[in-house]
C-alpha cells in the first residue's frame, strides 16, 4: 500500500534558514522526507492562500531528497488559524472533499506545524474517523544532526495499546462492581445489563428508563449511576430524587418546576422547583407514569430543550440535568389508554433497562444475603451470621416455590434485619430461621390472599404452598368447617350445626367422627383449629 501523510505547512517552522543553511535546519515536512525508514508516496500540504511561495520552496526541497515523494498542494483557508470553529470547519470541509481510497493508501495525519488550535482539530477529526489514518508526530534530531527529524506514529485505536486496554477494562469492572453495590451477583442476564449501564452512563447524557418491579432496586441505581459520573467528573451538580406519585395538581407544578411569589393561594415565597435544583447534575422522577399529563409535556420541553416556566412566571428558565425515570407500569400500555403521552415515552425510551425481580435472580440470592448482613454489621455495630443448619435452612426455602419475594429485596432486607436483631450472640439458629418463615409466608399470603382466593380463615392454618394445591371448592368449604369449628365449645356441637339436616336421617348418630374424618382430609384435627383460634 501507497503511504500518504496529509499535513499542514508549517508557516514558521518550514520557513527556517536562508539558501543553503537551510538544510542545517529542522524544517518538520521537509525533515520528514529524508527518514530512512518511512518511505512517504504522496504528501498532501495544506496551506493558506498567502503561503503559496513557502509550499512551493518546500516542495522543491523534498523533491530533492525523496524524488519518489509526490507533493499535492490544498489550499485552505483560515480566517483566523486561532479560532477553534473556523480552523474545525475548514478541516472538516477538507476531510469531506477528500478521496480516500482505504484499499490502496494508507494514512499518516501529521500534527506537527500548524497553530496549538489546529494541531487539536486534526487530533479530534483522526480520533472521530473523518481523517481515517494515524497520527504522526515529528521532532528535531541530535543537536549534531538538527536537519534529521525523529518520529512516532500513534494509532489511536486504544484497544491495540494492551496496557491501556487493560486499564479501560480494570476501570469498566470497577464502574460495573460500584453499580452493583460490590455484590458479586452471578445473574448473567444481570452482570450484561448492569455491563452496558456503566458504558451508557459513562458516554451518555440522553435520558435512562428503569423500569421493573417495586422493590427491585430502581433508585439505589439511579444513585450509583449519579454517584459513578460524579466520580469521573461528568457532573458537577446535585442528585434530586422524587416520587411522582407524591405530586398532585399545583403540587406537581411547583415542585418540578418553581412558581413565582403569590402565583397561587399559599405561595407566599417563591420556588425554585426540583428540575432547577439538578441543574448540572441528575434529576430521578420515579414511577414517572404517575405525573399528570400537563406536567408531562412541560417536563418533555424542560428535557428536550433545557428550559421552562415556572408557575406564575413570565420568564423562562434553564436547568442542564441529565434525568434518569422509573416505572413500575407499562408505559406503552398507559399510552394506549391515553394517560401517558407517547411523544415524552418516545424521548426517554432511548435507553430502557428492566430490572429483575427476586425471583428472577435466585442465583444472587446468597450474595445479596451477605450483602444485606454486611448493611446490618455496619448500620448495628457488631456482625451476625447463620450456623450452617440455619444458613441451609433460609437458603432452601428462600430459593423455593413457597418463597414470593412480593417486594423483592425490601422483602430481603427487612427478612435479615428481623433475624439478625433477634439472633442470640449474633448467631442466626434454626427457630430463629423457622419463625421467619412463618412471618413472610403469613405476609405474602395477606398480600396475595384476595386474588388467588384464600380465606382468612385457612391462614394460620397452611403454608401457602399447601393452600394453593388445593381446589377452590375444597377452600371454600373448607373456611366453612374452620368456622364453625373455632365457634363450637367441641367437635359434638360443631357436628350438630354442620350436619343438622342430615343426621335426622341417620339411625346412628356420629357427628365427631364425622368431623374428625372430614379435617383429618387436610391434616387438621378440632384441636389444632382451636389452637389457632
Amino acid at each position: 500500500m501507497k503511504t500518504v501523510v496529509i499535513s499542514l505547512l508549517g508557516t514558521s517552522l518550514d520557513r527556517r534558514g536562508k539558501g543553503e543553511k537551510r538544510w542545517d535546519k529542522w524544517r518538520p515536512n521537509v525533515s520528514m522526507c529524508g527518514q530512512d525508514d518511512l518511505i512517504i508516496d504522496r504528501l498532501d500540504l495544506l496551506f493558506g492562500g498567502r503561503s503559496q511561495g513557502l509550499a512551493d520552496q518546500v516542495t522543491e526541497d523534498v523533491r530533492a531528497i525523496s524524488p519518489e515523494t509526490e507533493v499535492c498542494h490544498h489550499q485552505v483557508r483560515f480566517d483566523d488559524p486561532w479560532d477553534f470553529e473556523t480552523v474545525f470547519g475548514s478541516l472538516l470541509d477538507f476531510a469531506r472533499s477528500y478521496s480516500f481510497d482505504l484499499s490502496e493508501e494508507a494514512y499518516l495525519i501529521h500534527i506537527t506545524t500548524g497553530t496549538h488550535v489546529a494541531q487539536i482539530c486534526l487530533y479530534l477529526l483522526t480520533e472521530a474517523r473523518y481523517f481515517p489514518g494515524r497520527l504522526l508526530q515529528t521532532s528535531p534530531g541530535s543537536r549534531q544532526n538538527q536537519g534529521r527529524s525523529q518520529y512516532q506514529i500513534i494509532d489511536l485505536d486504544l484497544s491495540k495499546y494492551d496496557q491501556i486496554a487493560s486499564r479501560f477494562a480494570r476501570e469498566q469492572e470497577q464502574g460495573a462492581e460500584y453499580l452493583k453495590g460490590g455484590i458479586q451477583t452471578r445473574n448473567r442476564a444481570f452482570n450484561r445489563m448492569i455491563d452496558q449501564i456503566e458504558h451508557v452512563s459513562i458516554r451518555s447524557t440522553d435520558p435512562i428508563l428503569l423500569t421493573g418491579p417495586t422493590g427491585a432496586g430502581k433508585s439505589k441505581l439511579a444513585r450509583r449511576v449519579f454517584t459513578l459520573k460524579q466520580q469521573r467528573g461528568l457532573v458537577t451538580g446535585q442528585f434530586v430524587e422524587v416520587n411522582c406519585a407524591t405530586l398532585r395538581g399545583e403540587n406537581a407544578m411547583s415542585s418540578l418546576f418553581g412558581h413565582k411569589k403569590g402565583a397561587f393561594t399559599g405561595a407566599i415565597s417563591a420556588r425554585a422547583g426540583l428540575l432547577r435544583e439538578a441543574d448540572k447534575g441528575l434529576l430521578f422522577l420515579d414511577e414517572v407514569g404517575e405525573l399528570g399529563v400537563d406536567e408531562q409535556a412541560m417536563l418533555l420541553r424542560a428535557i428536550e430543550e433545557k428550559r421552562f416556566m415556572p408557575m406564575g412566571d413570565d420568564r423562562e428558565q434553564s436547568s442542564d440535568f441529565q434525568l434518569i425515570a422509573g416505572t413500575n407500569r407499562n408505559l406503552l400500555d398507559e399510552v394506549r389508554d391515553g394517560r401517558f403521552r407517547e411523544d415524552l415515552l418516545a424521548r426517554i425510551n432511548l435507553w430502557v433497562y428492566d430490572l429483575p425481580s427476586l425471583r428472577d435472580r435466585l442465583e444472587d440470592l446468597e450474595p445479596n444475603i451477605e450483602f444485606e448482613l454486611e448493611r446490618w454489621a455496619q448500620k448495628s455495630g457488631h456482625r451476625v451470621s447463620f450456623n450452617k443448619a440455619a444458613r441451609k435452612l433460609y437458603l432452601r426455602f428462600a430459593t423455593s416455590s413457597d418463597a414470593l419475594w412480593s417486594a423483592n429485596f425490601r422483602d430481603l432486607n427487612a427478612s435479615i434485619t428481623r433475624m439478625a436483631t433477634l439472633a442470640p450472640g449474633g448467631r442466626i439458629n434454626e427457630p430463629i430461621v423457622n419463625e421467619e418463615i412463618q412471618r413472610l409466608q403469613k405476609n405474602w399470603i395477606r398480600l396475595d390472599g384476595a386474588s388467588n382466593n384464600v380465606d382468612p380463615a385457612l391462614e394460620n392454618l397452611f403454608e401457602q404452598n399447601q393452600l394453593q394445591d388445593l381446589d377452590l371448592f375444597d377452600r371454600l368449604q373448607l373456611a366453612g368447617v374452620v368456622r364453625v369449628c373455632r365457634e363450637s365449645s367441641n367437635m359434638a356441637e360443631a357436628g350438630r350445626r354442620l350436619f343438622a339436616q342430615s343426621r335426622k336421617q341417620k339411625a346412628s348418630i356420629n357427628d365427631s367422627h364425622r368431623i374428625r374424618q372430614y379435617l383429618s382430609r387436610f391434616g387438621l384435627t378440632f384441636d389444632s383449629i382451636k389452637s389457632e383460634a
